[in-house]
């Protein structure tokens, strides 16, 4: 499992299903808990659940399980965690409030354009 496979399909996957301001942070340098942050935003608690959805399927089809699932219950933040790769999916007050941008503001924000060739 390569981390750039991951972003690839996780990233191209959320644009192709209409996700929002979707961002990649590498972290590995600051935090031993994983290597990426992929941070997208849903337009509402269904499109939120549908873009989870949508990624899981995806990036199952190529061989990648998440190791763990948070928050499909409620839809405002899904977790999706691949062990380097976490990403997380909100609905757009849920994503300003929690503000991980800001939280982890020391990590390198990575062009997502080089995911979407």
């Amino acid at each position: 499992m390569t981390d750039t496979e991951i972003l690839k399909i996780a990233v191209k996957t959320l644009d192709e299903k209409m996700g929002k301001d979707i961002k990649v942070i590498g972290i590995s340098n600051i935090s031993v808990i994983a290597n990426y942050f992929v941070i997208a935003t849903g337009t509402n608690s269904s499109h939120v659940k549908t873009l989870a959805e949508k990624v899981e399927d995806e990036l199952s089809r190529n061989g990648f399980f998440p190791r763990r699932t948070e928050g499909y219950r409620g839809s405002d933040w899904i977790v999706l965690d691949y062990v380097d790769v976490i990403i997380h999916i909100f609905y757009k007050e849920t994503r300003e409030f929690y503000d991980l941008e800001r939280l982890w503001q020391d990590g390198e924000e990575i062009n997502t354009e080089q995911f979407l060739k």
